[in-house]
């Protein structure tokens, strides 16, 4: 069946039997691929049949899909004639692992980041009724995306919508990990409370037999079904806003997702299709464990394993153990994730000190908020998030935090290029955006052991500090390096003369091997560590200045706003005979691919950062490289 899939109508041309075999079919395909490229299995495998009813119901590209976060959107690509490209998932110039506009008139909108496609949703159905247009309106949404504020944001001005504005709740009672909260013990009354469904079945099972009344009694009844609604549904809480609530039904029973879907079609006001999934369905693997089969690396099909066994810690292994291990001594150590306990590392911190631990589920904004009240009475708070993700509680930091000068922690994971996620993951401005607000300081380690000694020197500050550090496996080299932490101070680790390189983060041990390489050519390298991207150690950048013709700036971040330009300000005021070269990120948004790949078309590599210095201080060489090729087209 899957062969006959090369474009949005192509699913309507099957009959119902052939219909069950081509959700097997895409299944199969999914596991097959996935097991390949890695990407997002168990969120994938649950909307298979609700994909595809949203295929059969509605008129693609004509009617507009917007899919929160959009990590469960390969069934959409499939359906829309992409499975072809799924060979390429998330790897350099091939398919992406979100809906992407450029990538197919199927995709209405760009996502990546969760609670958001309400808000876009009813923004494109007001645009199509101002414009006097005329197509439906889905925005599919999860029931962790519903624990961010931005989706009640959303739903309190869905509701004064006067045409057709349909919104998919996809309840798996997961975000990637477990849900947590109130919404989620609301949505699980729901699950479980079976009276109204039972109710209006038997009723209307009874009425259909009466002949030429029966229907016009189902029709009242319809229409006043608000009121038993209220009385067997606790709460009711979307009806409540003056949203209609249709559900719950199988997610997995594709007539009954049809048919609930072509009511909802025919309503002219924001309605809520709640619907109910099996994350992970038709693996084992993935539906034993689906937080584990959220995102994942290559695996064994047979056993579910990964095919490359992690040797080394990552960085957010160090992280976690040390921060277990300071919990230990100290009582006032709390930590805060907003739905990332794995991805984090704070899971062994959840089990160990349950009591400290929070999970405040997809709300960064609350989550920094919280944290500076603890703070704020008394305790240590340690925020652990990825950069990409911190963006959304950038306000906070701001308001909440460093105006009252809180000592709360914000440990970024996933900092600098992440890779097969893209654009809407990519952690590359987090320096910029901290950096720029008062009595905040940021540290980034140049290796494991400086992480421990980073996460020590945080705990007994006491004002709002960041430490950021990049996602895979954390460096072992220069271990003989590692002094104690003081206060915006970097540090010296080979002294020379002529060029001097000073990195900052992950990018020390890229300019230890440009040192390694440039020396064996004959040249004098000097390498040293800034470690603190804020404050900038400019006592240090005074010992480099004074002593060398030439110094090169290194970052893992964007160039706007970064650590290279405050250098080289301060080094173009008082040294003006110096010559810098800032070695960063292009200002820009980064598309998805191996990180390796990636860096070096982004000329951050050493061999690429080796040319670019031959270039500006010494002769002229072929440069290679194709950075715009990596970024969005957009962008450009």
């Amino acid at each position: 069946m899957l062969e006959r899939i090369n474009g949005p109508q192509d699913i309507k041309e099957l009959n119902r039997e052939e219909l069950e075999i081509l959700a097997s079919e895409i299944r199969r395909f999914l596991i097959e691929k996935i097991s390949a490229t890695g990407g997002h299995l168990a969120s994938n495998l649950g909307v298979v049949e609700l994909t595809m009813a949203m295929y059969l119901t509605f008129d693609l590209p004509k009617d507009k899909i917007i899919w929160d976060v959009g990590h469960q959107a390969y069934t959409h690509k499939i359906l829309s004639g992409r499975k072809d490209y799924f060979d390429d998932l998330r790897q350099y110039g091939g398919l992406s692992g979100f809906p992407k506009t450029k990538e197919s008139p199927c995709d209405c909108f760009d996502t990546g980041h969760s609670s958001t496609s309400i808000s876009a949703g009813l923004g494109m159905a007001q645009a199509r009724d101002i414009l006097g247009e005329d197509y439906s309106v889905v925005s599919i949404i999860g029931d962790g995306a519903l624990t961010g504020g931005m989706a009640y944001e959303a739903l309190n001005n869905a509701a004064q919508i006067k045409k057709n504005f349909i919104i998919v709740l996809n309840d798996n009672n997961m975000s990637i990990s477990e849900n947590v909260g109130g919404i989620s013990q609301y949505l699980g009354g729901i699950r479980t409370g079976s009276g109204y469904n039972d109710l209006k079945k038997n009723v209307t099972s009874i009425l259909e037999k009466i002949p030429v009344a029966g229907p016009r009694i189902i029709d009242k009844i319809s229409r006043t079904k608000q009121g038993i609604k209220q009385l067997l549904i606790p709460g009711m809480l979307f009806e409540d806003m003056g949203i209609i609530y249709l559900g719950p039904v199988d997610g997995h029973d594709l007539k009954k997702l049809r048919r609930v879907l072509q009511e909802a079609k025919r309503l002219d006001q924001a309605v809520l299709v709640h619907v109910i999934t099996q994350k992970g369905k038709g693996y084992a693997p993935a539906e034993r464990n689906p937080a584990r089969f959220h995102g994942v690396e290559p695996f064994d099909i047979e056993t579910g394993k990964p095919k490359v066994k992690k040797e080394n810690p990552s960085y957010t292994d160090i992280f976690s153990r040390k921060l277990c291990q300071l919990a230990q001594e100290r009582t006032d150590i709390v930590a805060v994730t907003a739905a990332m306990p794995d991805g984090t590392g704070l899971k062994k911190f959840a089990s160990l000190y349950p009591e400290r631990f929070f999970d405040v589920g997809i709300a960064e904004q609350h989550a920094v908020t919280s944290a500076a009240g603890m703070a704020a009475a008394g305790l240590k708070p340690v925020v652990a998030v990825y950069s990409s993700f911190l963006q959304r509680g950038y306000d906070q930091i701001l308001h909440d935090v460093c105006i009252q000068n809180l000592p709360v922690v914000f440990a970024i994971d996933r900092a600098g290029l992440v890779g097969s996620d893209g654009e809407t993951h990519q952690g590359i401005f987090d320096l910029s955006f901290m950096t720029s607000i008062p009595n905040m300081s940021v540290l980034a380690p140049k290796n494991l052991w400086e992480l421990r000694r980073d996460m020590e020197f945080a705990m007994d500050y006491c004002g709002p500090v960041a430490i950021r550090y990049p996602r895979g496996e954390a460096y072992r080299g220069l271990k003989e390096f590692c002094e104690p932490i003081v206060y915006g101070k970097g540090e010296m680790i080979f002294e020379e003369d002529g060029l001097a390189l000073l990195a900052v983060g992950s990018m020390v041990s890229t300019a230890e091997h440009i040192r390694e390489k440039m020396k064996a050519e004959g040249y004098h390298v000097t390498l040293a560590n800034g470690r603190f991207i804020k404050p900038v150690d400019f006592q240090l950048v005074d010992r480099l200045a004074g002593n060398h013709e030439f110094v090169v700036t290194l970052e893992e971040n964007v160039l706007q706003g970064g650590f290279g330009l405050e250098v080289t300000a301060y080094i173009h005021e008082r040294y003006p005979q110096v010559k810098v070269l800032n070695v960063a990120l292009p200002d820009a948004y980064v598309e998805h691919g191996n990180v390796s790949l990636l860096r070096e078309g982004l000329g951050i590599d050493s061999d690429s950062i080796i040319r670019k210095i031959k270039n500006r201080f010494f002769y002229k060489e072929p440069c290679g490289g194709g950075e715009q090729a990596l970024l969005s087209s957009k962008a450009i």
